[in-house]
Parts: C-alpha cells; sequence; structure tokens
C-alpha cells in the first residue's frame, strides 16, 4: 500500500540509507513510524520507491527502525547507487504507486490496494505459468474472490481452464449479473464456457471405465497389488477382454469366463455397486476427457452433483490421468482444484484418494514443464498435502485466524513479509494478500466485484 497518509515523511527528517542498491534501512521517531506494506518514495527524479518489509523499535524504544527493498525499474540500476546511499524521503503519492502496481488494463486490475481506492493491483497473466496456492477461511470471500480471478482470465487470456467444483460454486461462470460492466459480460459471452454436471441430458459429466489407466481402475475396486494380489493380477490380464465390452455387461462377460479370479472381480464389482453408479459411467458416449480435450475457454466439473465421494474422486481421477498422458502436447491448460484439502489431503482414507492425491503432487512437481498449472483453493493450508503447497509460487490470503497455518505459509511463502501475512486475522471479508510472480508487488487488495453471480451463497438465517 503507499505510505500512511498521516505520516509527515519529512525529508529533512528522514533519509534512507541503501548500501546496495537494492535494500535498505531508513530510521525515525515513532510519529512517523511505517508500516508493513508502506511504499516510501525517494526525493530524487526517476529513483526507485522503497518497499517496507519490517518495521522494528530502535534500542531506545523511542523511534523505529524499517527496512525492505528498492523497488522498480530504477532500482537495478547500478551505477544509481550512490544516489541513494543517504537519500531524503518525501510523502509518497498515489501516481507512484499507481505506476508501479496497477499497469495499463484496467481489465486486469484484481482490486485495489485496501486504503488506496484508485490505486488498483493488477494480474500478470504470464506468470499464472506457476502454481498458486488460495487460502482463506469460512466467510472470508475465498470463493468469491477465486470467481474474480477466473474472470481476469477468461477476459484477458486465452489460456483455458478446467474447475474441479466440488461445491457447485462456479456451475454459473458463463452467466451474467445484473447491472455488471457491459464491455466484460460481452467479452465473456465471446468465450466458450462449458458446465459438466452429473445427469444433466445436455451436459453430462460422466467417463469411461475402459479408458481409465491399470490403476485407476484398481482404485475403483479398492484393490491393493499387493494384499489382493490375485485379483489384480486378474485385473491386468483381463484388461484387453474389458474393454470389448460395455461397462453394464462388465459383471456377465467376467462370469463367463469360467475362472475363479475372473469371478471373484465380477463379485467385487458388484458388492461395491460400481456399476450402479448411472451418472459416473459414459456408457460409450462423449467422456469428460473428450471435451477437455477440445479446450474450452473453461470447463467447470460440477461434483457437487454426486452422491458419493467416491463418484467425484473417480471422475477427477480419471481427468486427471488423461491430462497426464497427454502431457507431451504441451497444451497449456489451468487446472482449478477447489477444496483443494478434499483431493489432496496428506493422508487419504481410500485407494482412490490416494491415487488422485499421488497425482496431483506428481502435476505439482513436473507438470509446469508440460503447461499443466494447478491453482489450489482451500480453507485450511495444513490439510493440504505439504508436497504441493510447496511447489506454488503464487499466494493469495484471505481471512486466516489459524496461527499454525500462518505459520506454515509464513515458512513456505519466503517472499511475503511476515508482517503482511500477520495481518491476514484482521482482513475483512473481501480483503486479500496477493503475493508472487502474479502480481507486480505483495499487496493488500479489496478484490473487485464480479462479474458473473456465485454459483453457492450462505444460507441466510430465518428472520421474523
Amino acid at each position: 500500500m503507499a505510505a500512511n497518509e498521516d505520516v509527515d515523511l519529512s525529508p529533512a527528517a528522514l533519509h534512507l540509507e541503501s548500501p546496495d542498491g537494492r535494500s535498505f534501512v531508513v530510521r525515525g521517531p515513532a510519529s512517523q513510524r511505517p508500516r508493513v506494506g508502506d511504499y516510501l518514495e525517494l526525493d530524487t527524479v526517476g529513483g526507485p520507491l522503497a518497499f517496507v518489509e519490517e518495521v522494528l523499535s530502535d534500542a531506545a524504544g523511542a523511534g523505529f527502525v524499517a527496512s525492505g527493498s528498492l523497488v522498480g525499474e530504477s532500482a537495478s540500476a547500478s551505477d544509481e547507487r550512490a544516489r541513494w546511499a543517504q537519500a531524503p524521503l518525501r510523502p509518497t503519492q498515489d501516481a507512484a504507486v499507481e505506476a508501479l502496481l496497477s499497469g495499463s488494463d484496467p481489465r486486469l486490475h484484481l482490486g485495489h490496494l485496501v486504503d488506496h481506492a484508485e490505486v488498483g493491483v493488477a494480474l500478470i497473466p504470464k506468470r499464472l505459468n506457476r502454481h498458486t496456492f488460495w487460502c482463506g477461511q469460512s466467510g472470508s470471500g475465498k470463493t468469491y474472490a477465486l470467481g474474480v480471478l477466473l474472470e481476469r482470465i477468461l477476459l484477458t487470456t486465452r489460456l483455458p481452464m478446467v474447475v474441479f467444483d466440488p461445491n457447485s460454486d462456479f456451475v454459473r461462470l458463463g452467466e451474467m449479473s445484473p447491472g455488471a460492466d457491459p464491455e466484460s459480460v460481452a467479452a465473456l459471452a465471446d468465450r466458450d464456457i462449458v458446465v459438466l454436471r452429473p445427469g444433466d441430458e445436455r451436459s453430462p459429466l460422466h467417463v469411461l471405465f475402459k479408458e481409465m489407466t491399470p490403476r485407476a481402475r484398481a482404485a475403483v475396486l479398492r484393490l491393493d497389488p499387493v494384499v489382493d494380489r490375485a485379483e489384480y493380477n486378474a485385473l491386468l490380464g483381463l484388461m484387453a477382454d474389458l474393454d470389448a465390452v460395455d461397462t453394464p455387461d462388465i459383471v456377465g462377460h467376467l462370469h463367463s469366463l469360467g475362472d475363479p479370479d475372473a469371478t471373484a472381480l465380477a463379485q467385487r464389482l458388484q458388492n461395491l455397486g460400481v456399476l450402479e453408479w448411472k451418472t459416473t459411467w459414459a456408457y460409450g458416449a462423449e467422456s469428460a476427457t473428450a471435451v477437455i480435450d477440445r479446450r474450452p475457454a473453461a470447463t467447470v466439473l460440477d461434483l457437487g452433483g454426486y452422491d458419493r465421494n467416491e463418484e467425484q474422486l473417480t471422475v477427477t481421477l480419471a481427468v486427471l490421468d488423461d491430462l497426464w498422458a497427454r502431457r507431451a502436447e504441451r497444451r497449456p491448460l489451468l487446472l482449478v482444484i477447489d477444496e483443494a484439502h478434499n483431493l489432496c489431503p496428506p493422508d487419504p482414507e481410500t485407494p482412490l484418494g490416494v491415487a488422485v492425491r499421488d497425482r496431483l503432487i506428481q502435476i505439482a512437481a513436473e507438470g509446469r514443464k508440460y503447461g499443466l498449472w494447478l491453482l489450489l483453493s482451500t480453507q485450511r493450508p495444513s490439510k493440504v498435502h505439504p508436497g504441493i503447497v510447496s511447489q506454488c509460487d503464487n499466494l493469495t490470503l484471505m481471512r486466516m485466524n489459524s496461527r499454525d497455518d500462518l505459520d506454515q505459509l509464513s515458512a513456505i511463502f519466503g517472499f511475503v513479509p511476515r508482517g503482511l501475512l500477520a495481518q491476514a486475522a484482521r482482513f475483512r471479508q473481501g480483503e486479500a494478500l496477493v503475493g508472487g510472480g502474479f502480481v507486480p508487488m505483495p499487496s493488500i487488495v479489496r478484490v473487485r466485484g464480479r462479474v458473473t453471480p456465485e454459483g453457492g451463497i450462505d444460507v441466510p438465517v430465518p428472520m421474523p
């Protein structure tokens, strides 16, 4: 944010010291104490801004010592370092901060600085080629804000996305809110946004069992390669036979083979009720993987429409496996995983859960070079596998009271000043800390309004 307007940064009172042209220290009386996230402006022509990353009381306790980084294009000019060795400061103007944060396209603005409505904070789309972590506790506005980001991506890029939507929060991404900006409405209406729902006659969400990998089929059947080695081996040996019949005929086909292991597989299918998942299996129709392969601008998978968690995991696994199998095509795709703690917890309880988590770990570790980029959203960072979170280079943090979660984020996202992270417990609804390569500088923003309606909203308390 820009410097506190109540602080008088008199050039005669405060001088910045920068020994290397990159970092700085400034000392002064307590009455002029800046805040973490403030910008201090050097009283020089064309000089950089000083971004405050830490503020401490001085040894006597009567003043402050602030430190941070010099930022802006001229901050890297080594021949200018001497000018900033003892540079005076002046009150920071919004225009100087705006030049650093806002860019030239207002459509890219995720919102504005909390204390400065005139200063927009722009998205840097080309840096979405890194994984992004999006978090905030219930009631923080996390889902609404994520919708804002998805809209900005749709409006300003041609990066296709797949949204794994377990709570049906983004199923209205193709609709427009009353009173929305007409230019944005027209631009979004021109994008190909597909919403796949279980049981939907026009746009069903389902997958083909025969297209799933051997490991994925075994996970659906809860087969362990060691504990259930006979049935698992039988499954591997019968892959060609299973691919030759339609899903509803699998049980009868297995019984007809007269093989004990095949019969055991048939019984497992019946006992688990897998073939009763009528809205999960495509039965020869077009699958979700085929729709995604066409690369609509956005494909929303309404996982919330399933009755069973196993069905959500099965569809998710089928899609992720298919994308990974096609990774050598290097076709850029943003994978938005809402409620990520459900799909990639540290310790899944079922084979399906383990398979989904392991695939996401692999994509987090290796997917970037193939154009598979993750955007993970959750209420509880500690409930997401740390091997995935640690691969993220972009962060959005909304209100978060959990000290453990904030400590974890501070350890992982070292590019965000600890003083900014610590403010998350005091954020109001709709306020967010954004940091990483997809924004110019770590900033606390008030998220802008949405163009599309939110799919899932809170149930109001009945009143007399």
